[in-house]
């Protein structure tokens, strides 16, 4: 027993070195998650001024293009002018539309680019809207601007009474996201750093040197799981620190509980890892197949926006992922200050499946 526990902390504490040595590896997992998280956060966490820009097409004789001249700043630049209308809202936010002049040529290619959300065009005075009616934001440029036109003083349209802005801990984006970026950089760290690590050293005919001295197989693998959950512990914390000091970030659950359900989806992963990576020999295979485990799960398991914007009868099917029950999980103690009695479910099935597929993984495991 003394050698065994020898043997894997050896084994460990080789697998260790090797990991913390590549910049790489600190990079992608650490700062990477962090940068992403202050990018995505920065922009959707900023003063909630909306801005939109409308091309108006030349010869507008429009209700909305005799208003500009009322309302609007006019500026002109390099032969272009700009009108700006700003729209004042304390309870929901500024407003600021800008309006350029050009041909339904210009206008078009300007629309394709995305320089422009609506164009709008004059019938008998009326102004008429041509925007892709998928995009939301044209949606709502067509919807704050028509309900402008009816009621153009700014005193008239901020008609605020009924609404109460909902400020709460774990409604922003950025409360959204950084849970995503937890389960997903565990996702990620564990396929490349457990599948990858061993599709490469057999490649390379290292497993079969390693086979041939009196080392457990097992402990070979119980030695890169433990490297990889101790590199996402402290990947997370490193990514939840710079999050509650940037953003104020808070878990309001049971911490004992986001261990144990953090724990649970090393060991689902893990048993994922080694099962894709328990027979193939050449790297470029084995990028292929972590690619077609993580990708789908990276778009479809709500990691940067809601899963709930896919269709109706592909919910079953994505709620059974694992990546998405991690999330979820997360997400549910994060911001919603769930516990023991909510994560018990995913917890369980997390492991169990992973314990399966480690399981079938070293039973179908090729060592050269």
């Amino acid at each position: 027993m003394k050698f065994k526990n020898t043997q894997i902390c050896q084994l460990t504490y080789t697998q260790f070195l090797e990991t913390i040595r590549e910049p790489e590896v600190l990079f992608w997992g650490m700062l990477f998650p962090v940068l992403i998280s202050i990018g995505l956060g920065l922009a959707f966490t900023q003063s909630s001024e909306s801005k939109f820009r409308i091309m108006l097409v030349e010869k507008n004789s429009s209700e909305l293009d005799s208003l500009l001249y009322i309302h609007a700043q006019q500026d002109s630049r390099k032969g272009e002018t700009v009108y700006t209308w700003k729209i004042k809202d304390e309870t929901l936010g500024n407003t600021e539309f800008k309006f350029f002049r050009t041909e339904w040529e210009p206008a078009i290619v300007a629309l394709k680019r995305g320089e422009v959300d609506v164009i709008v065009t004059d019938s008998l005075g009326k102004a008429v809207y041509h925007f892709d009616p998928h995009n939301a934001t044209a949606q709502l440029v067509y919807m704050k601007l028509s309900a402008l036109l009816k009621s153009p003083v700014s005193t008239a349209v901020k008609e605020t009474n009924f609404i109460k802005p909902l400020i709460l801990t774990g409604v922003r984006y950025i409360d959204f996201l950084i849970p995503g970026l937890i389960s997903f950089g565990l996702m990620s760290s564990i396929m490349w750093g457990v599948s990858y690590t061993i599709i490469e050293r057999r490649s390379q005919k290292l497993l079969r040197r390693m086979v041939a001295t009196p080392m457990k197989k097992t402990n070979f693998l119980f030695a890169l799981m433990f490297v990889r959950i101790l590199m996402n512990v402290v990947e997370a914390l490193f990514l939840f620190f710079f999050a509650w000091l940037l953003f104020g970030i808070r878990i309001q659950g049971n911490i004992a509980a986001l261990t144990v359900l953090f724990l649970a989806g090393n060991l689902a992963f893990t048993g994922i890892g080694v099962l894709v990576s328990c027979r193939t020999a050449k790297t470029e295979v084995g990028t292929g197949w972590i690619n077609a485990v993580t990708m789908p799960m990276m778009l479809l398991s709500g990691i940067f926006f809601s899963y709930h914007n896919f269709p109706e009868w592909s919910l079953g099917v994505i709620k059974l992922l694992p990546l998405t029950a991690l999330a979820d999980g997360i997400r549910s103690i994060f911001n919603e200050g769930a516990g023991w009695i909510e994560i018990i479910t995913p917890s369980i099935a997390l492991s169990v499946f992973g314990i399966i597929c480690f399981v079938a993984g070293l039973r179908f495991f090729k060592w050269y």
